[in-house]
């Protein structure tokens, strides 16, 4: 999902945020992929930086797209003069990288990961003589625009291109040993050119212009969708995706829960700040570990019978207020562990008494909201 150290898109974790909000490593699991608001994409953070400069701005600062640009390096500077030529593992992070040839990275004839997060890229460039060793590419915070230059980079098993200018995903679809694909806060307004990514088992497409999920049916081995922040107004287009994990489709424009019931594998589903007025059709989704339904204006406590093995239940901001409905769905929740009820009209409405009967509700818990409940 998941990049390190300090991105400018960060998923806060719910235990450390009163409004439940991807904090830590990448290859995490633990991921929250929510915050107050409704943010989508990973905090995936680099495993280091072997020549990372920090000059004093602030990660939004770098982001940004006003503002006077940043100094350009002498042409006859060679940042990798200090980096052995045998070294699989190139990180220059924040360092004012104009142009990928101006780095000569052809003399590097074991690369495996290479990554450039946080410059002025707009063109990609990379040699062909990389093209049999390199397996990872993090572009993520530069100024690509168009989708270009990977044709020969047929082992590429990850390609990170958040945070830049793309509108439409070209020029990918021969990319067949893709794992992960990250497109996070780009323009892109059509989910299209993934057909031959059989193998692919992220995407993400979160903060985007998306309005409809299509053209997904072949990426059968896809385990996490991440789509949060577009503009989606229904759930659909997933019935192939049988090995699916993890659905983010927070801050949408969803009224209603759809098209999962094929989705048997379905073990997390993100679906907070739409406008979901209950819950249903999760009936075949047996398998559901978490659910996050937080910032909906969901009335009553319904349609979670057959989720026996649900063990987080995030439902803060909504608007049920009955005590006896919480117990009616979630006290035979043998597997329940933490519950997030904040900004609830239980919580609200009697606030002195709201911890102490959750616990007497719900005697499984050990966590509720961002606190932990004592065990006697």
């Amino acid at each position: 999902m998941t990049s390190s150290e300090s991105a400018p898109h960060v998923e806060l974790d719910p235990a450390a945020t009163n409004e439940g909000g991807h904090g830590e490593n990448q290859e995490s699991k633990d991921h929250k992929p929510r915050d107050s608001k409704g943010w989508d994409g990973k905090l995936r953070l680099e495993k280091k930086a072997v020549l990372a400069q920090n000059d004093g701005q602030s990660d939004n600062e770098v982001s940004e797209d006003e503002g006077p640009p940043p100094e350009q390096l002498a042409a006859d500077e060679d940042l990798l003069e200090d980096v052995d030529e045998e070294d699989e593992d190139i990180d220059l992070v924040h360092y004012r990288v104009s142009s990928i040839p101006a780095l000569r990275l052809e003399r590097f004839k074991k690369l495996q990961r290479l990554c450039l997060r946080q410059n002025q890229i707009s063109h990609v460039e990379l040699p062909d003589s990389l093209a049999t060793t390199l397996r990872e590419v993090d572009l993520y915070d530069n100024l690509v625009a168009h989708i270009k230059g990977f044709d020969a980079f047929t082992e590429l098993v990850l390609l990170d291109l958040s945070f830049n200018k793309i509108k439409h995903i070209k020029r990918l679809d021969h990319l067949t040993k893709l794992r992960d694909l990250f497109f996070v806060q780009n323009k892109i307004g059509t989910i299209e050119g993934l057909s031959g990514l059989s193998n692919l088992r992220n995407l993400e497409l979160g903060a985007n212009r998306i309005r409809s999920i299509e053209n997904l049916e072949t990426l059968t081995a896809l385990e996490e969708l991440w789509l949060g922040k577009n503009k989606i107004t229904e759930i659909k287009g997933l019935d192939t995706l049988s090995n699916l994990k993890i659905l983010s489709i927070q801050s949408n424009r969803l009224t209603t829960i759809t098209g999962l019931s094929n989705l048997k594998n379905l073990e997390e589903l993100h679906i907070s700040h739409n406008a979901l007025t209950e819950i249903s059709g999760l009936e075949a989704n047996t398998n559901l570990r978490v659910i996050d339904i937080s910032s909906n204006p969901i009335e009553h406590l319904t349609g979670l019978e057959t989720l026996t093995h649900l063990e987080e239940f995030w439902a803060s901001y909504c608007k049920f207020s009955s005590f006896d409905e919480v117990e009616k769905q979630l006290r035979d929740k043998e597997e329940l562990k933490t519950v997030y009820f904040e900004g609830t009209p239980l919580q609200t409405n009697q606030r002195a008494l709201y911890r102490n009967k959750v616990k007497l509700t719900l005697p499984q818990i050990i966590q509720i909201d961002a606190t932990f409940v004592k065990q006697v």
